[in-house]
């Protein structure tokens, strides 16, 4: 790899104006683009202490060869500019929000004499018109299917309707009517073509003029007795309300707006975006990223923002609405302006970076204003977070997605094998994680995976008795608690355990003394153990496995800041390839003992709350307490109850009745 130091630009030669840059690599490929509102202060950033770069930047920078720019007059040019480029250039750097082509679409041959309707999947092209995409290529042939009894447009293919125009007879559509049939004349081409801008009309969202007009033919047909005509026309405004049904209407007042929320995590990203109109959910995308070192963010606390989030919103409005653009030009829709491709109206989940400039940026698209804000109440804000909701599951079905890939889960053990140098794969791996807020209800939780996959029957959960306060030192007290005794355990079931003249433990030997005594085993050890922290905390948990004398299993911690892999005794931390499935398979973990840690320390915060109403009651001792909130079932309950019922309570006196009610009566903050 290039020493960035080789090719940096000589000190006062890189213009302070706006403008865009890119990295390239020695064969003058583009490797990234970006841009800059200070050319000079911004590519400063890439050449520092290498070290002090986020892996992904690291490795760019090293990558490339040389580093040029374009100097603009204005941020939105920069803006325009940079799209053009990561279209032209497709950089493995950048992060790309790419148009799936996998995605089904309805497609509208409009340049045709007889223009066709059909499904559709590929990249767009000049004369057809698409609608979509749709995410399940059975809804697009359904919608199809009942669509063509209202709109009985052109379906067949050219050799098809080539072949019927010689036969001078209908394929079976033309006589069940799905089909006008104009390759036998049935219809003329100008009749055709007013049938397909009905289609057409339709899909755009103008569905209540179709309603109408259907509804007051079939009142016609049955004031004129034709009740078979009628009967066809009712069939045709079903098929009609059930292809509206399946747009749920969310707005009632028939808003015309994109929601766009995300969900992150320290190096994925999956945004979700939803197209409203007239009031109905018209579409549904989603893409799930990789940041990039611009992106990038480290440890995300519990219930914060992500500092990422402003930038991703950024860069994904400027490459989807520019993408849109070019699809509306593309798809030769009449209404070419940008009204079509960027609505009036979009709703994201946090204000964008450099939101003037972005708001600049799509109305010169539009060529209209454009209202772009966070919503704060009311239907929208609710729809917001249910698109958010639906950016975390799709993250989250993104990460089961590859844990349950048999290939992708044992690569990812070899790779930890190779990164560790462990004599084989860990088949078995043990993490840790504590969690508290400020030293009070301390907990720890200890998750286990076996081949890859959580094995919850031997998850484990630690109140800490030792560490209080909170503080580094405390969280490395902690780590040292719950290693000595979950391997204290270990040290003592794998003494009481049946063994050979030579020491092996079989285990069928080990399930039929579980079987006997009801003890669930815990005794024999993980191939890898991980702490969640740095030096520190692996050096508390290896002095308490040196003490136990545990010298069989191997000991990391996992840094959250740059995603490094601590080895006990090593000053520097292993690096490795932060999209290798070795990494994600280690923050699998992590996040899974986090979120076992936090679920605990909830429920620990949340009985001590509960309890504290009855702490200052005289006479009401910790195991009076115990016991009368078990005979009630719960502090709720409890309250419910009057002074003759809390009495009825073993242990409990009339006074002492009294006195419960009136503190639970006297404090309203709780419960």
């Amino acid at each position: 790899m290039a020493d960035p130091a080789e090719y940096r630009p000589a000190p006062g030669t890189i213009p302070t104006e706006p403008g865009v840059y890119t990295f390239r690599d020695a064969a003058d490929r583009v490797i990234y683009v970006g841009k800059a509102k200070n050319l000079r202060a911004r590519l400063s950033n890439y050449f520092q202490d290498i070290t002090q770069l986020h892996p992904r930047t690291r490795q760019m920078v090293q990558s490339a060869a040389q580093v040029k720019w374009t100097v603009v007059h204005t941020e939105v040019e920069a803006l325009q500019l940079e799209y053009t480029w990561i279209k032209r250039f497709n950089p493995r750097f950048n992060v790309m929000y790419r148009d799936d082509k996998s995605y089904p679409m309805l497609a509208v041959s409009v340049q045709e004499l007889y223009p066709r309707l059909f499904v559709y999947r590929g990249p767009r092209r000049k004369g057809v018109r698409y609608f979509g995409p749709y995410s399940q290529a059975w809804a697009v042939r359904e919608t199809l299917d009942l669509l063509t009894r209202v709109f009985p447009a052109r379906t067949c293919s050219k050799g098809v309707f080539n072949r019927q125009r010689q036969l001078d007879r209908p394929c079976l559509l033309g006589y069940i009517d799905k089909c006008a049939a104009p390759c036998v004349g049935k219809v003329s081409a100008e009749q055709h073509r007013e049938i397909v801008d009905g289609f057409m009309s339709f899909m755009s969202g103008n569905t209540r003029s179709v309603v109408r007009q259907l509804e007051a033919d079939m009142a016609s047909a049955a004031e004129e007795l034709d009740f078979e005509r009628a009967a066809r026309l009712r069939d045709d405004l079903a098929a009609v309300r059930s292809v509206m049904e399946k747009q749920s209407v969310v707005l009632g007042d028939a808003t015309d707006a994109d929601f766009i929320a995300f969900a992150t995590d320290e190096l994925e990203a999956a945004v979700q975006i939803f197209h409203v109109r007239k009031g109905r959910i018209h579409g549904q995308r989603g893409w799930t990223v990789e940041k990039t070192g611009d992106t990038e963010s480290g440890p995300i606390p519990e219930g914060a923002p992500d500092p990422a989030l402003p930038q991703l919103i950024a860069e994904f409005m400027v490459q989807f609405y520019g993408d849109a653009m070019d699809h509306a030009r593309v798809d030769g829709a009449e209404d070419t302006d940008g009204t079509t491709a960027v609505p009036r109206e979009i709703l994201v989940q946090a204000d964008p970076a450099e939101r003037d400039n972005i708001v600049d940026y799509l109305q010169n698209l539009r060529g209209a204003n454009v209202d772009l804000r966070v919503p704060q109440r009311g239907d929208k804000r609710e729809l917001m977070d249910t698109v958010a909701r639906n950016a975390a599951e799709a993250l989250t079905q993104h990460k089961l997605k590859r844990t349950g890939d048999l290939t992708a889960r044992s690569q990812a053990l070899e790779e930890i094998k190779d990164a560790l140098f462990l004599p084989e794969a860990p088949l078995r791996i043990e993490c840790t994680d504590i969690s508290h807020i400020q030293g009070t209800d301390v907990v720890a939780s200890l998750v286990v995976f076996e081949d890859g996959l959580p094995k919850k029957a031997d998850y484990r959960r630690y109140r800490i008795k030792e560490a209080a306060g909170g503080g580094h030192s405390d969280d490395v007290a902690s780590i040292a608690e719950v290693v000595r005794r979950r391997f204290k355990r270990h040290v003592e079931d794998k003494l009481a355990m049946p063994a050979t003249d030579d020491g092996t433990v079989f285990a069928e030997e080990v399930d039929a003394q579980e079987e006997t005594t009801g003890v669930h085993k815990f005794a024999y050890p993980p191939n890898l153990f991980i702490v969640d922290g740095g030096a520190p905390q692996v050096a508390a948990a290896q002095a308490v496995l040196d003490e136990l004398g545990v010298t069989d299993v191997a000991l990391v911690g996992l840094a959250k800041r740059l995603e490094e892999v601590w080895v006990p005794g090593d000053p520097e931390p292993v690096i490795l390839p932060r999209n290798s499935e070795a990494m994600f398979l280690l923050q699998r973990l992590r996040d899974e003992a986090h979120r076992f840690a936090i679920t605990y320390h909830r429920q620990q915060r949340s009985k001590r709350m509960r309890a504290s109403v009855l702490d200052g009651v005289p006479g009401l001792g910790p195991k009076r307490r115990t016991e009368l909130v078990k005979h009630f079932g719960s502090v709720a309950k409890l309250k419910q109850a009057d002074v003759e019922q809390i009495q009825q309570a073993p242990g409990i006196g009339p006074a002492l009745a009294e006195a419960v009610f009136t503190a639970l009566h006297s404090d309203t903050s709780t419960i």
